[in-house]
């Protein structure tokens, strides 16, 4: 048996609500008391404290054919803010969404250094600005939530970043000796995971989410929880060896999956036969309408080598939902299917297989789905994006 004094009870009692509230927008005190169970003294004692704390706010619906009209309860969505940032090589992404989850702000900047001290002090002066221009909210900026392309520990250090070959860093503490708030650092492509959790799949308690984009990484959702591993490190998947004796890999192995199935590889071999310095995802979707064979052809073998490693990672995990996240895959016509046409192994068992609609918006939305839930203390959170919500291509 739990037990725990009152303040203990109370506290758990508050995040139920509160994350209720969240989920369903707008609720009513005596729906709030149906679903959760508690009763209807409990409701109110918990919303009065949430109302005077400025977190809820009450609005009586304008149109009931019967009776008194109600008086709904909904987040304060605009009485804080959380800061999402996905740090990747040469590219830095900002996003600023309200306490319900909705994006109100994206930046974006091409970045021209790669010095780690340098990165340093070009985010303590971005997130200085940020703070300060959510200031005059009730609660302003009340969290910066960091995706980092690389293998992140459990205190949240930095353990190895190979694209800037960073190893050991704290940028957790260095951001910290300079800015007064709550700083968290993440592996981007768990934060990606819990985004498609949070946003669209609300159902899957199985969820992979894998990321082409630069190199190839997997966040994992077991029981509808992150999964990090031992260290923090599980999900490095595309450094899964599909080729013995395949090419040699900045981490030090021969024919990593990456090599074959991420983005940059494709773009990278697509560049070199058709004899042009760079190619970019532009080019792609033109050469594809046009039918270039040569692109035609490599999309073709990319997608056989995809496969592959989709086929030891489906044997492993047996997932009910596995999101792609990759412009290319989006691009090119019946991606799915032919991929599930490779997945030929009679043990290889999945629920479903998509291509993730966030893009390249996923590890940033996640940041924020995650500093929300954090900041609101709630066990769980249930958003959904409206339909004009504009993402990062």
């Amino acid at each position: 048996m739990i037990t725990g004094d009152g303040a203990y009870i109370k506290k758990i009692n508050r995040s139920i609500i509160l994350s209720k509230i969240v989920e369903h927008d707008m609720i009513s005190r005596a729906e709030l008391s149906k679903i959760t169970g508690l009763n209807k003294a409990t409701i109110s004692i918990q919303v009065a404290d949430l109302l005077n704390e400025n977190l809820i706010c009450e609005t009586r619906l304008e149109h009931n054919v019967v009776g008194r009209r109600p008086i709904m309860l909904s987040i304060n969505k605009d009485a804080g803010y959380v800061l999402g940032i996905d740090l990747d090589y040469n590219h830095i992404q900002y996003m600023v969404s309200d306490l319900g989850g909705n994006p109100v702000q994206h930046d974006s900047i091409n970045l021209e250094i790669d010095s780690y001290e340098e990165l340093v002090q070009l985010l303590i002066k971005q997130i200085k600005k940020y703070k300060n221009d959510y200031s005059k909210k009730h609660y302003g900026l009340v969290s910066v939530m960091i995706g980092i392309h690389g293998t992140v520990n459990k205190d949240e250090s930095i353990y190895f970043v190979p694209s800037y070959q960073w190893q050991n860093k704290s940028l957790k503490t260095d951001l910290m000796k300079e800015l007064d708030m709550d700083i968290s650092i993440q592996n981007n492509a768990n934060l990606s995971a819990y985004s498609e959790r949070v946003y669209k799949y609300h159902e899957s308690n199985h969820l992979l989410c894998l990321l082409f984009s630069s190199g190839i990484g997997s966040g994992i959702m077991i029981d509808g929880k992150l999964h990090k591993g031992f260290h923090g490190y599980a999900g490095e998947m595309g450094h899964m060896i599909i080729s013995k004796d395949g090419e040699a890999c900045r981490c030090g192995n021969k024919g990593c999956w990456e090599l074959y199935s991420s983005e940059p590889s494709l773009l990278a071999r697509l560049a070199m036969q058709l004899g042009v310095p760079k190619v970019t995802h532009d080019d792609v979707q033109s050469l594809l309408a046009k039918q270039d064979p040569t692109t035609l052809q490599l999309m073709k073998q990319y997608i056989i080598d995809l496969s592959i490693g989709l086929n030891n990672i489906i044997n492993i995990y047996n997932p009910e939902t596995l999101v792609l996240t990759s412009e290319l895959l989006k691009m090119y016509p019946n991606a799915i299917e032919e991929i599930k046409n490779n997945l030929n192994s009679a043990v290889s068992q999945y629920g479903e297989l998509v291509i993730s609609d966030f893009g390249n918006s996923s590890c940033t939305l996640g940041a924020c789905a995650l500093a929300i839930q954090r900041f609101l203390e709630v066990p769980e959170l249930i958003l959904t994006l409206t339909e004009d919500t504009v993402l990062v291509k």
